[in-house]
């Protein structure tokens, strides 16, 4: 039997936000630190949705942002990320992922995800690609296809964006810290890439409250 998680982490991310993948480490780390004390889950957000224009790959706003942040932040944690050839659209990989979660695969495919775009530079807004990374993470591709082709988790992936903007999410990744009991409005937010040594002394301190 499954404890009772006391404290919840909601995240939002989207799959093209380099700081977002930095993060899936460290939230790893988090959830083996607290075990069953503690529930994490992702939620979708579209940086640059239809009919908003993606971002130039060879553009000087990415290659400043990288030079600036994501390396540097990659060395500090052990991490190789690679600039992608490619910028695309992310509501097809975030329709994926929505079918691994309901094919209890969801933890293999978002990081094969993330790792085929900032590791393998792959255009991950490609059927064909979402199809290969979902068969590595043991799922059906030709269900996946079919899946996305109807349409079956938009509406999921809409939903968890519209909550994010009733919260007042306007950037990735987001952290919304909270006891199990306690609504999401009530939850402490935690912005960006957050170090392991931050997150934990979040929950920790969640947990003395708790207690109290």
């Amino acid at each position: 039997m499954t404890a009772t998680p006391r404290v919840r982490l909601d995240v939002w991310s989207d799959y093209v936000c380099p700081f977002c993948y930095l993060e899936l480490p460290q939230l790893a780390r988090l959830q083996e630190e607290f075990g069953d004390q503690l529930a994490i889950e992702w939620h979708a957000f579209e940086l640059r949705p239809e009919p908003t224009p993606t971002l130039d790959p060879a553009g000087d706003y990415l290659r400043r942002t990288w030079d600036r942040a994501v390396y540097p932040m990659a060395a500090e944690y052990g991490m190789v990320l690679r600039l992608p050839p490619v910028q695309p659209r992310s509501r097809l990989a975030l329709e994926a992922a929505e079918f691994a979660r309901d094919h209890d695969r969801f933890d293999a495919f978002h990081t094969a995800v993330f790792q085929a775009f900032f590791e393998e530079g792959r255009d991950i807004g490609e059927r064909e690609v979402l199809i290969d990374l979902a068969r590595r993470s043991g799922l059906d591709g030709e269900a996946l296809q079919a899946s996305l082709a109807r349409g079956d988790h938009t509406d999921v992936v809409l939903h968890a964006e519209d909550r994010a903007e009733a919260l007042g999410i306007t950037a990735v990744p987001t952290l919304l810290l909270r006891s199990a009991q306690a609504p999401i409005e009530q939850a402490r937010a935690l912005d960006g890439a957050v170090p392991f040594a931050q997150l934990a002394a979040a929950v920790r301190a969640q947990l003395d409250a708790i207690q109290a």
